[in-house]
C-alpha cells in the first residue's frame, strides 16, 4: 500500500526491515508492475510541452 501511495521504495525498505531494497521489490513486484501506467502517465505529463 506504501508502494502504491507514492512511498519511496527505500523508505518502504527500512519500514519493513528488509536488508535491501532489491528483496522489497521483489517481494511486492506485483504493486510495481500495477503502477506502470501510472508511471507512464506522469513521465508523459512532464514532457508535454507547455500550452
Amino acid at each position: 500500500m506504501a508502494l502504491l501511495a507514492g512511498v519511496h521504495p527505500k523508505v518502504v525498505t527500512e519500514r519493513h526491515g528488509h536488508a535491501s531494497t532489491q528483496i522489497t521489490l521483489d517481494r511486492y513486484s506485483h504493486v510495481i508492475e500495477s503502477m506502470q501506467a501510472d508511471a507512464a502517465e506522469a513521465i508523459g505529463r512532464f514532457l508535454a510541452p507547455a500550452e
